[in-house]
């Protein structure tokens, strides 16, 4: 097929680093039943997450632009748009903002918004002078894409998106690959041992997910529970602050912090719980993962974390912001086997029956090919 006969899509993302918002556009352009090729822009001109697209797709990245002050980045942006002239925009989070932006006035092309959660500077609550650009920017989008109910509150109220343009798409799990058993090697430095508990993280390692918090709620088990060991995997910017607290608490023999890991669905087997301690998510891909693995999840209620998880375990999920429940619901699940295990089980059959990848496949391509 030649490319006049595609649908070119152009991506514009903040990073095109591994991350739950990678992961899944690598997924959807992998297996697109769209004819179309695609041109990705990351900001940051980090394309790490490159290597989980097919060869056989129909891919570029493209430089992005320069310009000085916010009027010249702008018409930069106008500028790389009129010259690939796309059929279809798509901006990821609010890094993409200035490219909404650009196609705001006078529109080079149909634009679509995916916007799938806040950093940490919004963790807590939104800028007022983010919500303001936000309700300039995506006040003309064609569609409005997020995965948790959340956000589908906060575009309608808050950024004033026409509910008709909001269209929620929660996030799917391959659930046979993640239902296997684990594979030896798969996390570095890392071998389970005979009778140990293990509590678990797969996240980056950024200051919204508040890994200290998990870190200290994780000590306060270990004096009734001693055969327990914690695996945070993942890497970024809070790697030496995680490893100093570490030290602090005399942790160095019972915290593990393997770095990135290529496998998930090779390696989430190993653990015995899942924790999320974020101060801020959406509906994270890695709780579903954690699901479909046969995994109880412990955590905190923000975003969808407690509309995600299967009724057996929304009792796990502490008040937002309380460490103490969190300590005490990550011992409870650490301390009693058969409990955790029932509770990993009915996750298990609740992401099967509600998260399937082929039904995320089917609603993007259904939303794309719409505006597209």
């Amino acid at each position: 097929m030649q490319n006049r006969q595609k649908r070119h899509f152009f991506h514009v993302l903040p990073t095109f680093a591994p991350g739950g918002v990678q992961i899944r556009v690598a997924y959807l352009l992998n297996h697109l039943r769209l004819p179309a090729r695609h041109t990705i822009v990351a900001l940051d001109g980090d394309t790490s997450a490159s290597s989980r697209l097919s060869s056989d797709i129909d891919v570029a990245f493209a430089t992005p632009p320069l310009g000085g002050g916010l009027a010249g980045r702008i018409r930069a942006c106008r500028r790389v748009l009129a010259t690939h002239k796309p059929d279809l925009l798509l901006t990821y989070q609010w890094g993409a903002i200035e490219w909404a932006l650009a196609n705001r006035w006078a529109p080079i092309c149909p634009h679509i918004h995916l916007e799938s959660g806040f950093g940490a500077e919004e963790a807590e609550r939104q800028l007022a002078r983010r919500v303001w650009t936000r309700r300039i920017a995506l006040g003309r989008v064609d569609k409005l894409i997020v995965p948790s109910q959340t956000l589908v509150r906060i575009a309608t109220r808050e950024w004033r998106i026409p509910s008709a343009k909001v269209c929620y798409i929660p996030n799917g799990v391959d659930c046979e690959k993640y239902g296997q058993p684990p594979r030896p090697g798969a996390i570095p430095g890392f071998a389970k041992r005979e009778g140990e508990t293990v509590v678990g993280t797969l996240t980056p390692l950024r200051p919204e997910k508040n890994l200290t918090r998990l870190i200290r709620a994780f000590a306060t088990v270990l004096p009734t529970n001693p055969e327990c060991r914690l695996i945070i995997m993942g890497e970024g910017g809070e790697r030496e602050k995680l490893e100093a607290l570490v030290q602090a608490l005399g942790l160095h023999d019972r915290v593990v912090l393997p770095g990135h890991i290529d496998h998930p669905e090779a390696a989430l087997g190993w653990l015995d719980l899942y924790a999320i301690s974020s101060d801020t998510e959406q509906m994270p891909n890695a709780v579903n993962q954690a699901m479909a693995a046969g995994l109880a999840v412990v955590g905190l209620d923000v975003g969808d974390v407690r509309h995600i998880v299967s009724d057996a375990n929304k009792p796990f999920i502490a008040k937002r912001g309380d460490e103490s429940e969190f300590a005490r619901h990550m011992a409870r699940l650490v301390s009693d086997i058969r409990l955790r295990r029932d509770v990993g089980r009915a996750n298990q059959e609740h992401v099967r029956r509600a998260y399937t990848l082929d039904g995320m496949l089917r609603a993007y391509e259904c939303a794309w090919g719409e505006v597209s």
